[in-house]
């Protein structure tokens, strides 16, 4: 596990249940694989996003190697408050790697959303929906075992067709002491259908912990929109972050500055060229041409890309 340098945090802001105590919506950044890293966090932190998680890391691998830790896990003194989300599906794996993480970050949430075929064939992510017993003894393991009073332990699930079972997992989760539950308001088999914000409705009106919805929030808008619709107490976005790391403090789309922010930032923590570019090729999707998208998204190196924006939006 590494940072630039300030390694453990010594004193976090605020933790992350205070934020659902002050009665304002809540704005995460959702766990993305690949994107929702130190940097890219670090971005959107400057424009309104309250509450940022890392991608899911394997709490197997991230107990067993360290070069797994020092490969997924980077952060910083500014980097809170941070919640690093593991796929597990052993009570005491998953206590081993927050007990590592618990003086780097602020919480853990446990991934019971994920709908990738490895993930569930491996015994992770949506699949922990239909074992709420499982799910219940992670929670309390870690719960007995952290010795941490602000650290949070949350769940992100997805929900079943019916819709009952979702609340009798949720209800048992909250009795175990989980912080709050982050609903992604469709079915394990479901991609790009509607959102079921009444879903997630119901779920709120079932428990008495703070609920997160997620799914398909495009703009700040949208973010009121489904807090008013569902009255959950937060919201969490990825490829509406993605496309405008600035949306939550109201852009419509990626603003110049924005995009200036991320090359200073990128270039200061390093990123890797790849992933640099492809942050840019998400934030400018709105703001460029057919003809200039056939340019750019091509372009090879961080030199080509700096020169690129320094010529067409001077940006330096």
């Amino acid at each position: 596990m590494s940072g630039d340098g300030e390694g453990i945090k010594g004193c976090p802001g605020k933790e992350p249940g205070e934020l659902f105590r002050d009665g304002r919506l809540v704005k995460v950044c959702a766990p993305m694989v690949r994107y929702s890293k130190l940097a890219f966090r670090t971005l959107v932190r400057k424009y309104g996003c309250d509450l940022c998680y890392t991608p899911m890391i394997v709490a197997a691998d991230f107990v067993r190697s360290a070069k797994a830790r020092d490969s997924e896990f980077t952060t910083n003194k500014g980097d809170n408050p941070l919640i690093v989300q593991f796929a597990a599906k052993e009570a005491q794996v998953l206590c081993d790697a927050a007990r590592i993480i618990c003086p780097f970050a602020d919480g853990i949430d446990l991934n019971c959303g994920c709908p990738q075929r490895w993930a569930m064939a491996e015994g992770y992510g949506a699949c922990l929906i239909n074992k709420p017993e499982l799910v219940r003894d992670m929670v309390r393991h870690v719960r007995n075992q952290i010795d941490s009073p602000g650290f949070s332990v949350s769940i992100k699930i997805r929900i079943h067709e019916d819709l009952k079972r979702t609340v009798d997992l949720c209800q048992k989760a909250e009795a175990t002491g989980v912080s709050w539950i982050t609903v992604h308001g469709r079915n394990v088999e479901e991609r790009h259908q509607p959102v079921h914000y009444d879903a997630i409705k119901v779920i709120k009106e079932s428990v008495s912990i703070p609920i997160v919805a997620n799914g398909d929030i495009k703009t700040l808008k949208d973010a009121e929109n489904v807090h008013h619709l569902t009255g959950a107490d937060g919201v969490m976005v990825a490829r509406g972050l993605l496309a405008n790391p600035a949306m939550f403090a109201g852009y419509e789309e990626t603003p110049l500055k924005c995009i200036q922010d991320w090359v200073n930032i990128a270039l200061e923590h390093g990123t890797p060229f790849t992933c640099f570019h492809h942050h840019l090729m998400y934030m400018m999707e709105r703001i460029t041409s057919k003809q200039e998208k056939k340019v750019f998204n091509v372009l090879s190196s961080t030199s080509a890309v700096l020169d690129y924006l320094n010529d067409h939006y001077g940006v330096c």
